[in-house]
């Protein structure tokens, strides 16, 4: 039951989190700014309608693809191993497909062109290094928890560059949340076919980030989009959400392929069970277990968060935004004191700084990731 718990809050994260209070992780920063603008559209239910899709359909076409990537990656091709390699050469070709196309228009302040900029292009990279230095200098840093609990470094650095930047905009430019229209999704035939398309291309993505390291949703949405090209802001959605899902469903199948962890849910499961290699035709039955969960949890998770994001779409108008989002902010300062201490904060602090930069530059914050790119590059250098 906790597995079903936690594979829906893989899927409904972004709704809630990005959509409404603007407080996106890495995995959903992409998808931020045109969450929010059709909330502010008052269209916020839609957004929450395509992620949900995004991530149902990326769970159906997960199951489709399981036993064709159990071939790929593990026996009788052994993908994987041939991948390890030459995994140098893969995060160092991901690193400069996410800079060299990068389209932000540094003195539009913000706003995004339509071809790759070159000074965009500088500023990314410049992201990127300096997320990659700060990652080298914090990573084996000694935290530890004023009340005794685990202290991981990234905890404070990934909230400064990816969370608190985004509530610190909203706290400043104040925005009016309007009354938000509560309609049925409906695609017609065209939107079908293209919706199809982003959970495809959003999935495969995921199934690549599930299996590199260093990578995350954020860099497999720009592999993906980059794949599909020019699409709208509701098939951005619905990409993130397909790529998010995807990684989530293939981390437990990849445990067991290649007995690797890709995330901290993963961690705990090779904690709490065990995990066995899955060589034959016949899936471990631990494996089997997880895959039920995440079917299970996965459907109820779509139909509530389809009911729960309606019933808050109709009260949100009345919620204090400004209030809520400081609110936020200071829980999440709490929180960094108290599983890292003061030196968490320090870092927090220094991260949000970072995290900025590319907000006020119209960069991606998908660079920032350079806090774990340069040194697992370096690693297999």
């Amino acid at each position: 039951m906790k597995n079903e718990f936690w594979f829906g809050f893989v899927i409904s994260k972004y709704t809630f989190g990005a959509t409404v209070l603007g407080a996106p992780d890495e995995d959903t920063a992409l998808a931020v700014l045109p969450a929010h603008s059709l909330l502010l559209e008052g269209k916020g239910y839609e957004a929450v309608s395509l992620s949900a899709l995004g991530s149902y359909g990326a769970i159906i076409f997960c199951f489709i693809l399981l036993y064709p990537i159990r071939f790929l990656i593990g026996s009788p091709l052994f993908f994987y191993s041939t991948l390890r390699n030459i995994m140098l050469w893969v995060l160092l070709a991901i690193s400069i497909l996410m800079i060299g196309t990068e389209k932000a228009k540094i003195n539009d302040f913000g706003t995004r062109g339509i071809t790759p900029s070159l000074v965009g292009m500088l500023f990314a990279t410049f992201v990127f290094i300096l997320s990659g230095i700060f990652g080298l200098i914090i990573l084996d840093f000694p935290l530890k928890s004023p009340i005794g609990l685990s202290a991981p470094v990234l905890f404070p650095a990934l909230a400064g560059l990816f969370g608190t930047p985004t509530l610190l905009t909203s706290l400043v430019t104040k925005p009016v949340i309007p009354k938000q229209n509560i309609e049925t999704l409906k695609l017609d035939k065209k939107t079908k076919k293209t919706t199809i398309f982003s959970v495809i291309t959003g999935s495969l993505a995921g199934i690549l980030v599930s299996i590199i390291p260093g990578i995350t949703s954020a860099t497999g949405t720009i592999l993906a989009m980059n794949a599909r090209g020019v699409s709208s802001k509701r098939q951005t959605i619905v990409t993130l959400s397909a790529v998010n899902t995807a990684c989530a469903f293939f981390v437990v199948v990849v445990l067991f392929i290649i007995l690797r962890s890709r995330s901290g849910a993963t961690l705990a499961a090779m904690e709490l069970m065990a995990v066995e290699e899955w060589t034959s035709i016949m899936m471990p039955i631990n494996l089997i277990y997880l895959l039920i969960a995440l079917l299970l949890g996965g459907t109820l998770s779509y139909f509530l968060t389809l009911r729960i994001g309606k019933i808050f779409a109709k009260h949100f108008g009345n919620v204090p935004y400004t209030t809520l989002i400081a609110l936020t902010i200071i829980l999440i300062v709490l929180l960094v004191i108290l599983f890292t201490g003061l030196m968490g904060a320090l870092i927090l602090l220094i991260a949000t700084f970072i995290g900025l930069l590319p907000v006020c530059w119209g960069v991606r914050r998908s660079h920032c990731m350079g806090i774990l790119l340069i040194p697992i590059i370096l690693y297999f250098l």
